[in-house]
C-alpha cells in the first residue's frame, strides 16, 4: 500500500527589511491619506531649510511631524513647544529610521486662531525689542506744511481725510501715495510708500491710513516689515486704521494712533481759529511781560539816580585816588623790607662758605677712603682662607668614599635603564611594523592596476603619457597597453569619440 506525506506547514516567506518597510508605508498611506490630529506641541526644531520638526503627544502617546518649507510659508503664526494645535496632513513611513510619521500640509491653533495667535506672538517680540517704547517716539510738528498720506485711492478713509484738511486748511500741501491697503503685497506697497517718503524728504508728517474691517482685511497693518518701516521712519507717523476698537501692530509702532482716519487729520493740523486764538494768547502774554519789564528796569534807574554816588561822584572819586596812594606807599615799603632781608641772607651765606677749610674736609676724605680699602683688603684675605679650608676637606671626604662601591651602583643603574630602553624600542618597533603592513594593504586596494585583474586596461602614448581621451592621439600613432599581466604595443587605425551623457 503506497503511503502519502502530506506537508501541511506553509512555504516560509523571508523579508528584508527594506521590503517590509515598504510594504507598510504602501498600507499607511492608503489607509490614512488626510486625516486631522490635536494634541500638543514638543521637540519642537526649525530646519535652516526652513522645514519644521516637531513631535505631537496627548497623555498616553506621542507622533512625529515634519512641515516642509511650502506649507511653513503659508503658517501665520510660529509654532512652538507646548502649544495646542490641530495639524492636517498624510501618515507614512520615514524609511531611514523605520519611524511612522505626518507630513503636516496645515496647522491652526486651539482655541485662539491662527491670526489672533500670530497677532500676539509678534507683538510681544517687538515688544520685547523695544520698538513700542515711548522714548523713541517722535513728536509731531505744531503746523505741517507738507503732508504724506499711505493709503487707497478708492477708500472711504482717503475721502474722510481730505474732507477734514480741505474744511481745517484750504491751502495745505497733501501728497497721496497709492497702496493697496489689503490681500497680498499690500504690506509691500505700505513698506515702499514709507520709504519713498523718507527718501525725498518731500513731506512734515505721514498718516498711514484705512477704514474698517476684519482682522483678516486688516492684516497687512500687522506684518513685521510694516511695523519694521514705521518704527525706522524719520518723518512722524500717525496711524487711523480700521473703527476706535481696531488695534494694529503699525499703531503700536507709530509714534501717535488715532481711533479713526478721520480723526488722525484732526490730530495732524489744528484749526484755524485754534492757531488765530494761539497767537492772540501769545501776543497778549508778550505784551504783558514786556510791559512788567519795562516797569522793572525804570524802577532800577529810578533807584540808580538818587544814590549818592550819581550826586557827588567827584568826592568818591578823590576818596580812591588817596586810597590809590596809600597802597602805592604800602607796597614800596613792603619791596624794600624783602630786598633787605634777602641781602641780609646772602652776606650771612657769603660769611659761612669763607669760613669754611676745604684742604682739611679734603684730607679727611682721603683718610676714610684709605681706612675703607685696608677693611675690605682684610674681609678679602678672610675669605680665600675659609674657601681654601672648606675645598681640603672636600678632597678628603671624596678620598675617603669607596669607589668600588658607587662603581657597582652606576652599573645597576645603567643596566636597568638598559633593559628598559630595549622594552621600549621592542614595542615601538612593533607598532610601526603594524602601522607599515595597514598602510601596505590600503596602498594595494586603491592601486589603480588592482582594476586590470578586471579586464580593464591603461593606454599610454609615445611620450608615456596616461591617455584620457581619443583626442590625445592620432591615427598611424603608436601605444602601449598595460594589462594585467603583461605589455602591449598597438598602431591606431581608427579611433572615434564618445560623449559621455
Amino acid at each position: 500500500m503506497t503511503q502519502f506525506s502530506l506537508n501541511l506547514m506553509p512555504e516560509k516567506h523571508v523579508w528584508r527589511v527594506s521590503e517590509l518597510t515598504l510594504r507598510l508605508r504602501d498600507v499607511l498611506e492608503e489607509e490614512f491619506p488626510d486625516v486631522w490630529i490635536e494634541g500638543e506641541i514638543s521637540n519642537y526644531r526649525a530646519a535652516q531649510s526652513g522645514h519644521l520638526y516637531f513631535t505631537m503627544k496627548d497623555e498616553k502617546a506621542q507622533i512625529r511631524c515634519v512641515c516642509f518649507r511650502d506649507q511653513v510659508r503659508g503658517l501665520r503664526f510660529r509654532p512652538e513647544d507646548g502649544l495646542k494645535v490641530t495639524v492636517r496632513g498624510g501618515v507614512s513611513v520615514y524609511e531611514a529610521r523605520g519611524e511612522y510619521q505626518i507630513y503636516v500640509s496645515h496647522i491652526e491653533p486651539v482655541g485662539l486662531g491662527a491670526l489672533q495667535l500670530a497677532f500676539e506672538q509678534l507683538k510681544n517680540k517687538l515688544e520685547a525689542e523695544g520698538l513700542f517704547d515711548a522714548e523713541r517716539k517722535k513728536h509731531l510738528p505744531a503746523l505741517p506744511r507738507r503732508i504724506g498720506i499711505v493709503s487707497s485711492p478708492q477708500g472711504a478713509a482717503i475721502r474722510d481725510i481730505l474732507r477734514v484738511l480741505r474744511r481745517r486748511f484750504p491751502n495745505l500741501h497733501v501728497t497721496l501715495f497709492p497702496v493697496k491697503v489689503q490681500g497680498d503685497g499690500a504690506a509691500e506697497e505700505i513698506v515702499r510708500a514709507i520709504q519713498h517718503f523718507n527718501r525725498t524728504e518731500m513731506v512734515d508728517v505721514m498718516i498711514v491710513a484705512r477704514g474698517g474691517g476684519s482682522l483678516e482685511d486688516l492684516w497687512a497693518f500687522n506684518e513685521e516689515i510694516v511695523a519694521r518701516a514705521i518704527a525706522a521712519s524719520e518723518i512722524p507717523i500717525i496711524t487711523g486704521i480700521g473703527h476706535e476698537t481696531d488695534t494694529t501692530i503699525a499703531d503700536f509702532a507709530a509714534d501717535l494712533r488715532a481711533p479713526t482716519p478721520s480723526a488722525a487729520a484732526e490730530i495732524v493740523v489744528r484749526t484755524r481759529a485754534e492757531f488765530e486764538k494761539h497767537i492772540e494768547d501769545c501776543t497778549r502774554a508778550l505784551v504783558q511781560y514786556m510791559r512788567y519789564f519795562f516797569s522793572e528796569r525804570r524802577h532800577a534807574v529810578r533807584d540808580l539816580t538818587t544814590h549818592r554816588a550819581f550826586r557827588r561822584p567827584g568826592d568818591i572819586l578823590r576818596r580812591q585816588r588817596q586810597r590809590v596812594d596809600e597802597l602805592n606807599a604800602a607796597l614800596a615799603k613792603g619791596l624794600n623790607r624783602r630786598i633787605d632781608g634777602v641781602r641780609r641772607r646772602v652776606n650771612a651765606s657769603s660769611t659761612r662758605m669763607a669760613s669754611i677749610d676745604l684742604r682739611r674736609r679734603v684730607s679727611m676724605l682721603r683718610l676714610r677712603v684709605e681706612r675703607r680699602q685696608s677693611e675690605l683688603s682684610a674681609a678679602l684675605e678672610r675669605a680665600v682662607t675659609r674657601r681654601r679650608r672648606r675645598y681640603a676637606q672636600a678632597q678628603l671626604r671624596l678620598a675617603s668614599m669607596d669607589l668600588r662601591a658607587r662603581v657597582s651602583v652606576l652599573r645597576r643603574r645603567l643596566d636597568r635603564r638598559t633593559s628598559e630602553f630595549a622594552a621600549h624600542a621592542r614595542r615601538y618597533l612593533t607598532a610601526t611594523r603594524r602601522k607599515l603592513e595597514a598602510a601596505t594593504v590600503r596602498l594595494e586596494e586603491r592601486s589603480p592596476f588592482q582594476l586590470l585583474e578586471r579586464g580593464y586596461a591603461i593606454a599610454y602614448d609615445a611620450k608615456g603619457k596616461v591617455l584620457r581621451s581619443a583626442e590625445q592621439i592620432a591615427t598611424g600613432d603608436d601605444v602601449s597597453v598595460r594589462l594585467y599581466r603583461g605589455q602591449i604595443t598597438a598602431t591606431v587605425t581608427s579611433k572615434e569619440e564618445l560623449k559621455h551623457e
